[in-house]
């Protein structure tokens, strides 16, 4: 008895096996189908960029087509959040793809047909708007990776929660929105996922290659807000009033030894930079107030606290020094760690090498950059990875990263994370990634 039950064991591991390898077969064919209209969906995402929370002709196109592909589909989370199920014929596990779709406001200057010409208001200004970050990519990829697993569901096992994310970068100020909110509302209350995968398209990776690491991989990271008082006069006699400007400056410069000469970064990395600077409206006025906005990215509790505190005793004294004063204001919602587990990442480790090849696949030392995906991870097992779009040949030195006004996609890196998600999702579905080389 015991020797048939090894027997039949045997059998039902070699029929798994079977059946992935015909699946994970369909899932190319697929693939190099779907490659143009996954592209074509892309360039129409980049040429109409939306912002934070205002995703509604992206999030309108997203629904319609999941609807079509009969999911169960619902709107208006997190203001413009879309999320759909797709319940296999098999029984079998939940997981979660996730794909953010807001862009960011950034004046484009890629030389690419389809590029955003796009304006909207962002802190009172009007800026261009672009997909400087890859979100564009993101939202087709998740898109096509719907249908072909939808064309799949009678031999599918288990439940796909397909989330396509807003404002991924950020809100306006007064208004909440991305994870945290979709969380708040309710997001795990449609489905509560086994596993959660997320992939991101980066600038310092070749186009056929995919990054990741197992344990802390990208940054928790906080917004700031630094406003320095003087007091107005006149720009021929700066000495009847408080130069603010001239304070901004130098608490600017003293900032630049938190990292460099406070904060042991060989234990954990971490960065503290200023990103903009506002104060006054004409040459021969000094100001009375100059407002300064930043990101700090740590990699641990002990050692943000830390920095928040050298921070702000720069941010105090040297204002003082000057005879000014100044607040620091850390803004709210700040992005955790992003995590990835390890049982998990292995698993997904073992898919991606099967998909793409060994040398494909590279193991990433920490980031410094940081995704509100991590607000996921909290909740369930979770693995993000980056998937390259430079040009092999290209200095990825010099390539335009992320957030650059000249952010461009090799799109034939859109296909490899395509095939990287629907490897990984239906290995996991099926019960587990087959070895490399098998």
């Amino acid at each position: 008895m015991k020797q048939w039950l090894t027997l039949i064991a045997m059998w039902l591991v070699a029929m798994t096996a079977a059946r992935a390898e015909v699946m994970g077969s369909e899932l190319d064919t697929a693939i190099a189908a779907f490659e143009p209209r996954v592209i074509e969906w892309r360039r129409d995402f980049h040429s109409n960029p939306e912002l934070g929370n205002r995703e509604f002709r992206t999030s309108g196109i997203v629904a319609a087509h999941l609807k079509k592909l009969g999911l169960e589909v619902r709107m208006g989370i997190a203001h413009t959040g879309v999320v759909a199920l797709l319940h296999g014929a098999l029984p079998g596990p939940t997981i979660m793809l996730r794909a953010d779709m807001d862009a960011l406001p950034v004046t484009e200057r890629t030389d690419v047909p389809f590029r955003s010409t796009v304006m909207s208001e962002y802190r009172g200004r009007q800026v261009g708007v672009m997909h400087a970050c890859g979100h564009d990519a993101h939202t087709a990829i998740l898109m096509a990776t719907a249908q072909v697993l939808a064309g799949l569901r009678e031999r599918l096992p288990g439940t796909v929660m397909f989330v396509f994310q807003p404002a991924e970068e950020g809100v306006p100020e007064g208004e909440q929105g991305g994870a945290p909110q979709m969380m708040r509302e309710g997001l795990f209350d449609i489905a509560k996922p086994d596993a959660i995968i997320g992939l991101h398209v980066f600038s310092t990776l070749h186009t056929g290659t995919v990054g990741l690491r197992a344990g802390p991989f990208m940054a928790g990271s906080d917004f700031f807000r630094i406003v320095v008082t003087g007091r107005q006069s006149h720009g021929a006699r700066p000495w009847a009033g408080v130069d603010p400007i001239v304070t901004a400056a130098q608490i600017i410069n003293s900032l630049q030894t938190v990292i460099s000469r406070q904060t042991d970064i060989t234990a954990l990395p971490a960065v503290v930079s200023i990103g903009a600077i506002n104060g006054g409206v004409r040459h021969n006025i000094i100001p009375d107030s100059v407002e300064m906005l930043g990101t700090m990215r740590t990699f641990g509790p002990a050692a943000r606290q830390d920095i928040i505190d050298r921070v702000q005793r720069i941010v105090t004294n040297v204002a003082e020094a000057n005879g000014a004063t100044a607040t620091l204001e850390m803004m709210p919602a700040p992005n955790p760690v992003v995590d990835n587990d390890p049982a998990l990442t292995q698993k997904v480790v073992a898919s991606l090498q099967v998909a793409l090849g060994s040398d494909a696949v590279k193991t990433l030392s920490m980031k410094t950059i940081a995704e509100d995906f991590s607000y996921y991870a909290l909740q369930a097992p979770s693995v993000f990875f980056l998937v390259g779009i430079t040009p092999p040949g290209q200095d990825l030195r010099t390539a335009p990263d992320n957030h650059s006004d000249r952010f461009y996609v090799d799109e034939s890196g859109i296909a490899v994370g395509l095939k990287s998600m629907l490897h990984v999702a239906v290995d996991y579905l099926q019960g587990g990634a087959p070895s490399p080389g098998s």
